[in-house]
């Protein structure tokens, strides 16, 4: 529905500032301390773990978590992992944004699409440390990289794991791995150069391919974010499977992109930028965070729910891990991951009022990002580093290193272009916007 506003200039031009530039780099620098700090602890000693085994279905925790021999590295890079496998979602879900809202040939969205429009921007960051992780510590973090699981008649063979081979096998992951972020960088450049256009010519012909290859976008997306989510993190836990996960990765990765992009319109708001979005764009961005929190629990409990009734051993081992395995250390971030993902937005953002409250808003959409961190890193942390998993320094420190480079990221893309899309053909839509 439309109604008659006082149209605002749509002259705005983000500024980076020195100050905000400083913070982030305190934050980064305090980060790499706390990982020192916590990897010097985990070296020594300090706050490791020792609890037996779970037995399941002739799997034991041991096999399935903590590939192999642990060292302390395997904590560093497992929490490398996650943050990037954490962050790589949060980026793309930028581009999906976009790219299901031209599908939609949705207005409303034109006078925040600069947001997500900036998030894909870290995928190339993220891109390279997977890359370097998997080469480096890909044989603590997968089991499925041990040649000996394959040599039949060996002490090591694994048949299950054997008869996965075709698609788990090192030169067609690392594949998949580049063509991943090759392909989601690339759509999203040629969105972001049509978007950057149409500020400077204006008319439909830049709306019209934008739309065309955001279409592409949704389909190679709708293939490769199941395919990812299998490789970057089920294919931890290689005995295990579940037809769902796919759709359960997607809703978390979705879902902690709409929380970002709500964040950041607030702020900016909060900062006096974007002036023509209203409390009805904040009302539907609440409503996106709202509704998708609920999916992901459907999904989630969908998946829980099934495995849970059939009761099958090689199925039920993946959660025997996290309720009671490893002397309980992951029931905690389990229980944590539910709440924040589900109960805390239900109530927090019911209401109307709610939705269109930015202290209300910025609350919800920080408790959903915290609960969408522990979320993978109960589906990562059990299959990599198993007893010796924990919360400390290095944790804290992860997240702070990514979260600033993260910012810092999709800051500098802010300033690259104004900070309405003023020529979108749609704009008028947004500006009148009234729910």
């Amino acid at each position: 529905m439309a109604s008659v506003h006082a149209i605002p200039s749509l002259d705005e031009q983000y500024e980076f500032t020195a100050d905000a530039k400083r913070r982030l780099i305190i934050g980064g620098v305090v980060g790499v301390a706390l990982v020192a700090i916590g990897s010097f602890l985990l070296a020594s000693g300090v706050g490791e773990h020792a609890h037996e085994a779970v037995q399941g279905h002739g799997l034991s925790e041991g096999h399935e978590g903590a590939h192999g021999h642990y060292t302390w590295m395997t904590r560093f890079w497992a929490n490398v992992w996650v943050n990037s496998v954490y962050f790589t979602g949060i980026a793309v879900a930028g581009m999906f944004f976009l790219s299901y809202n031209y599908l939609a040939q949705a207005g409303w969205s034109s006078v925040i699409k600069r947001v997500p429009e900036a998030m894909p921007a870290f995928l190339p960051v993220t891109g390279v440390i997977m890359l370097a992780t998997f080469f480096i510590a890909g044989h603590d973090l997968f089991h499925w990289t041990h040649a000996e699981l394959y040599e039949k008649g060996g002490e090591s063979y694994d048949a299950i794991i054997a008869g996965k081979r075709g698609f788990l096998n090192t030169p067609f992951f690392l594949g998949r791995l580049v063509f991943y972020f090759v392909s989601w960088y690339f759509l999203w450049r040629i969105l972001r150069n049509y978007s950057l256009q149409e500020d400077l010519n204006g008319g439909t012909e830049y709306y019209y391919k934008s739309m065309k290859f955001g279409v592409v976008f949704l389909v190679v997306f709708a293939v490769t974010s199941s395919t990812a989510a299998w490789d970057l993190i089920m294919s931890i836990d290689t005995h295990w499977f579940s037809t769902m996960f796919g759709w359960y990765t997607l809703a978390s990765w979705h879902v902690a992109g709409l929380a970002t992009m709500t964040l950041v319109v607030v702020m900016l708001k909060e900062q006096g930028y974007l002036k023509a979005v209203n409390e009805s764009h904040l009302h539907d961005l609440g409503k996106f965070v709202f509704a998708f929190s609920i999916f992901w629990t459907y999904v989630w409990f969908a998946q829980f729910m099934l495995i849970y009734y059939a009761n099958l051993p090689e199925e039920t081992i993946y959660y025997r891990q996290r309720f009671s395995g490893y002397g309980g250390i992951y029931l905690a971030p389990f229980f944590v991951n539910l709440f924040l993902n589900f109960v805390f937005p239900f109530l927090v953002l019911m209401t109307r009022d709610a939705k269109r409250t930015n202290l209300i808003l910025k609350v919800a959409c920080w408790g959903v990002l915290v609960g969408h961190y522990f979320d993978f890193y109960t589906n990562i942390m059990p299959g990599t580093v198993g007893e010796h998993g924990g919360f400390g320094p290095i944790e804290f420190g992860m997240i702070l290193i990514f979260a600033c480079a993260f910012i810092w990221s999709v800051s500098t893309q802010l300033t690259k272009a104004n900070l309405i899309a003023k020529n979108h053909p749609l704009l008028e839509e947004a500006l009148h916007h009234d729910i």
